[in-house]
This record gives structure tokens, sequence and C-alpha cells, in this order.
């Protein structure tokens, strides 16, 4: 097994509000800092949601995505950043693709690709096959990786259409995440299932939506692969629910696992290479 891992932090997302927790991170500013926060104890990855500064709901715009960047670059240049085209809140192409139009010291090096529609609690995530195929050409134009997000077999099965479709190459990075409603659950088998599936030449971390989240981070952490993790997932530290959980309590308590378990996560350049950036 490979003692080394990519520790993917998710610090917003798309869901938490204040009102749900004060620790959110939701400004440009907060955003990059803790990012560079769980850079310092050990994340080696950042999926990055922007948030509008008024009213705190996900926003596409590439300009706020730029401020966030330019925060954590201008002090760590070798953490790897993806951004977020999700299709909760955008329909259209041009939205949801802006963030992929940074340049310079402002291009991400990763963006999400969902890799079909799915339901959640309260709302849909719409991902039709020209949005995805779309998509991933862009990337691929704009020499920026795909984060591939697979929330049940069905969405590996896609993966390798969009592989034979010569849209996506390898190394291949997957977020595996279970737990949702209305996927795969966060059980051994179904994530077993997912990593047999998994096209050759493929890196990997697993997240767990709500109470799920620490139990599927423990099991990516045994079975070999890497681990998604961060408020956008889960805001609370106990299945209890009774303590709201910061991000540093989160990252700190999976990095323990870790070690304990005789794996650390990749430095960054580390993280860089075996993702095939440059």
């Amino acid at each position: 097994m490979n003692k080394r891992f990519i520790l993917n932090f998710t610090p917003t997302g798309m869901i938490p509000t204040r009102e749900m927790t004060p620790r959110v991170p939701l400004q440009p500013a907060e955003i990059a800092s803790e990012v560079l926060e769980a850079a310092e104890m050990g994340a080696n990855m950042a999926h990055l949601h922007a948030r509008d500064p008024i009213d705190g709901s996900p926003s596409h715009l590439k300009e706020l995505y730029a401020e966030i960047i330019a925060g954590i670059r201008s002090r760590n240049r070798d953490l790897v950043l993806c951004v977020s085209t999700s299709g909760r809140n955008c329909p259209g192409f041009e939205e949801r693709s802006e963030c992929l139009d940074l340049d310079g010291d402002l291009k991400p090096d990763m963006g999400s690709l969902t890799l079909s529609s799915l339901n959640f609690n309260k709302q849909a995530s719409v991902n039709p096959p020209e949005m995805i195929q779309a998509l991933a050409r862009k990337m691929q134009d704009r020499g920026i990786r795909p984060e591939m997000e697979a929330f049940d077999l069905g969405m590996i099965n896609y993966a390798r259409y969009l592989a034979r479709k010569g849209l996506v190459r390898p190394p291949y990075y997957f977020n595996l995440i279970l737990g949702n409603i209305a996927c795969a659950q966060a059980d051994m088998l179904s994530l077993g299932l997912m990593v047999r599936e998994l096209p050759q030449e493929s890196v990997w971390s697993v997240g767990g939506i709500g109470d799920e989240q620490l139990r599927m981070n423990a099991m990516g952490i045994v079975a070999g692969g890497g681990v998604r993790i961060g408020l956008e997932d889960n805001i609370y530290f106990d299945a209890e629910r009774t303590r709201l959980a910061s991000n540093a309590d989160l990252l700190h308590r999976i990095i323990g696992i870790a070690r304990a378990l005789g794996r650390t996560p990749y430095s960054h350049k580390e993280a860089r290479k075996i993702l095939g950036l440059s």
C-alpha cells in the first residue's frame, strides 16, 4: 500500500451558511486563509467554491475565484487548486465554465467534473451529457485537469466513456463521494465496487456526506486511497451533532488517524507530480 495520499480540502461548498455554522469561510480572504492553514497542516489540494460577498450565496463569477486564488498563491504556489463547475445553481455552460477562463498565476490546476445528474436531499445537480463533455473539452483545451466526481458506479462507467472519446486522459483523478440519499451508500462494499471499476492510472480520494464523512475518510485511508474533507460535506464534529466543527478540527483528526495507520499526505510538489501537473 502507498504510504502517501491525496488530502483534498473542501472548505466551503455550496450549502453551509452562517446561520448553519459561523465557522464556514465565505469571503474570498477567509477562504484563502483557511486553505493556507490547511496546507500548513498537510492538505495538498483544495476544492474551491466562491460565494457572493454580500449574501453568501454560491457564485460562478471568475473575479471571486481570482481573488481566492490570488490570496492562496501569494503565499503558496505549489498547492493544487481546483475550481468548481457545479450544476446546482448555474444551468448554462458559459456560467459554469467561466472560472476556467482565468489565466497566468490565477489559472486553476483542476476543475470539478461531475459525471452525471443526481439528486441531493433538497436540490438537483443537473449535468446532461453535452454539458459534461463540453466542460471536459474546455478543460482539455485550457490545460486544466478534471477532478472527476463520482457518486455511484454509473458515473465511473461514464468516465471510462469519456476516456474512450479522448476527453479525459491519465492520470485520472476521482473523488468518490458516498452517502448521498440517491446514490451509492456509505459502506465498504459500495466503496470497494467503485474502486474496482476505476480505470488504470487512477488516483482517488474518498468523501462522505454529512455524518458519513469520518467513516468514509477512514475507509479511504485503510483502502489505500486519499481523503476529501471539509465543511463542504459536513459541518459537525460528532455523529450526534452536538458540536459544530471547524475545518481545522476535521483536518487535525483525519491526519492523526492516517498517521496512526502509517500514512501521511503527499507534499505539495509530490501531489502535483502524481496528478500530472507541472
